[in-house]
């Protein structure tokens, strides 16, 4: 349990980590991209080599097809929800002259925390999952959350700066969601610990489906926006490092 706490606090640590770059140094918006097109990629391996595969192999087609599309379905819903409440650009850097980050008197500020939870919650379970068959947590999961989170705090921290936010909220939204992920990793742990295979693939399903939606409506059109045409091949890159980790053991 402890140990799957560490390891989703150190997934989390990388929205603070982000967020202090993005409030110390303007930096440009094509740098945010790249670092989210990378993110974008590995993501991707993990969902496809990591949680597809485990979850497959514990529960089957029916649990992992079902799982997937549900967590695809909640995600889904869920966002479309939090973005109608400001939170729709939570990962952009509000670079741009468009209204991408919502000013300091409104309440987008949570709605980009929500959002922020709702984009990390899951990879945090999945952390406290891939605990439970006692081998170790998955290197690729925890590289590939710790990737995701850098550039969700960094273009996050940069808007809500922009927006007139202080440290003191920027910082402690941070905090707090890192902390947040933390626990989250440890619930999963724990609530999963002697389920059956097949809940334990659906939960893991849930989550990849999740991350799936995420990375195309928010992280990859934030990505290619700045980035154009190598976007794709930064993203490959992001791809082909995690695979290298998932088939040399890691």
């Amino acid at each position: 349990m402890w140990e799957a706490g560490f390891w989703g606090l150190v997934g989390g640590s990388a929205l603070i980590l982000g967020a202090g770059v993005g409030y110390a140094v303007s930096l440009p918006q094509r740098v945010i991209a790249a670092v989210m097109a990378i993110g974008s990629g590995v993501l991707i391996s993990a969902v496809a080599f990591n949680l597809m595969d485990e979850a497959f192999r514990q529960g089957g087609f029916d649990s992992t097809a079902a799982g997937f599309l549900g967590g695809a379905i909640i995600y889904t819903i869920a966002n479309i929800a939090i973005s109608r409440h400001g939170a729709r650009h939570r990962k952009r850097s509000g670079s741009n002259d468009d209204e991408s980050q919502p000013g300091a008197e409104s309440g987008g500020g949570l709605a980009i925390a929500v959002g922020t939870l709702l984009d990390g919650i899951p990879e945090s379970v999945v952390i406290g999952v891939s605990l439970l068959a006692g081998g170790g947590v998955s290197a690729v999961t925890v590289a590939a959350v710790f990737l995701s989170n850098v550039p969700e705090g960094l273009s996050s921290a940069a808007g809500m700066k922009k927006a007139g936010r202080g440290p003191r909220y920027i910082f402690g939204v941070w905090v707090g969601i890192a902390l947040v992920s933390g626990l989250a990793a440890m619930l999963g742990n724990v609530m999963l610990a002697g389920a059956n295979p097949e809940l334990i693939a659906a939960v893991t399903a849930v989550a990849a489906g999740a991350i799936l939606a995420m990375l195309v409506d928010t992280m990859i059109p934030e990505a290619t926006e700045a980035t154009h045409d190598y976007s794709g091949l930064i993203a490959v890159i992001g791809f082909l490092i995690a695979f290298v980790l998932t088939k040399s053991g890691g």
